[in-house]
């Protein structure tokens, strides 16, 4: 849970609108509107995404917490309008895969649209706005981020070829991406206690994408010993070095001045045009999973809401040590530091 770049979103995957609000972010913030826009259109792009992306272009409205351009200190309301906004029919046959069967059962839901709304990987876009709104508040200290593939499917490279093999057999594909955030102050998170540390929180905000079943921070280190692995520390004109970051930039649950990389693992898209085999949840009896509308591949996709995820907690890290009521008191405590 973030505590000082708080946010609760709302909506549904064909509901009316999807909403964020935002609390904490300090006065006098230059929120650039055009910015978000483009980190949305970032997350509808990707080779292997359904016909949906050209439907719907998203864009954010920001309706409270603005003035001029710039923040007021108050709550940030964002809003995206659904423009695929409908009523969907009833649906009974579990999706393997999704959240249909233990979110039915959870929440005693006899549709299991109600489960599919809300859990749908379309809440996702809201997430980026935040993150979006997250990242304008990290460039003010000139920490950039940027994310790229590392692996579709069974291969590093031939991407595009791989997702149209999987696409004409209508299967899906997942795969491994990087995020890369550069400049970080040293000493964000903690080791002082278990539900501080930096990489905890991270591997949490990003493990919780639907589609994420599994997170590396820095290099994996299995089959390699110590003298291998861990990063030497050298000095050049009175400063520390490293000339290897295999340690992803946290050590002890805390930045260490070097680039922070978090590798994540997403799993093939569930809902396949060749369907799985299931249960109808009214009938009792065995038959073919409900289709929805899907991607191929959505690899490029998750690495740009992974991105505001981590945004997200690296923002809540630096207003813990930094913070400020403006944006001008926030900087000028990082600049005292």
């Amino acid at each position: 849970m973030l505590n000082n770049f708080r946010f609760l979103t709302a909506g549904e995957s064909h509901g009316k609108c999807l909403t964020a609000i935002i609390d904490g972010i300090p006065s006098n913030l230059f929120v650039d509107t055009d910015f978000i826009n483009n980190e949305l259109k970032r997350r509808q792009q990707g080779y292997g995404r359904s016909s949906r992306m050209q439907l719907e272009t998203d864009t954010v409205e920001i309706t409270s917490g603005i003035h001029n351009g710039k923040t007021t200190g108050a709550p940030l309301c964002l809003v995206i309008n659904n423009k695929d906004f409908n009523e969907k029919p009833a649906f009974t046959k579990y999706r393997p895969g999704h959240a249909d069967y233990a979110g039915s059962v959870k929440y005693n839901l006899s549709d299991l649209r109600d489960v599919l709304e809300r859990s749908s990987a379309r809440k996702t876009s809201i997430e980026v706005a935040v993150g979006a709104v997250a990242k304008i508040i990290l460039k003010e200290f000139d920490i950039t981020c940027s994310s790229r593939i590392l692996q579709i499917g069974t291969t590093i490279e031939n991407f595009e070829q791989e997702i149209d093999v999987a696409k004409e057999q209508g299967d899906s594909l997942g795969g491994k991406f990087e995020v890369m955030f550069k400049n970080l102050p040293i000493g964000l998170g903690s080791y002082v206690q278990w539900d501080r540390g930096l990489d905890g929180k991270i591997a949490q905000a990003v493990m919780s994408i639907g589609a994420i079943k599994a997170v590396e921070i820095g290099e994996n280190p299995l089959g390699k010993k110590g003298s291998e692995y861990h990063d030497e520390m050298f000095l050049k004109d009175g400063k520390i070095i490293r000339k290897t970051n295999n340690a992803g930039g946290i050590e002890g649950g805390m930045t260490n001045g070097e680039n922070l990389v978090v590798k994540a693992v997403m799993k093939p898209i569930p809902t396949m045009v060749k369907p799985l085999r299931t249960v109808d949840k009214e009938t009792l009896t065995e038959c073919e999973a409900h289709f929805e509308r899907s991607d191929t591949c959505a690899v490029e996709a998750c690495s740009v809401v992974a991105e505001a995820r981590i945004a997200c907690v690296l923002v809540d890290e630096l207003m813990q040590k930094f913070g400020g009521d403006s944006i001008e008191e926030m900087k000028r405590h990082y600049k005292e530091e």
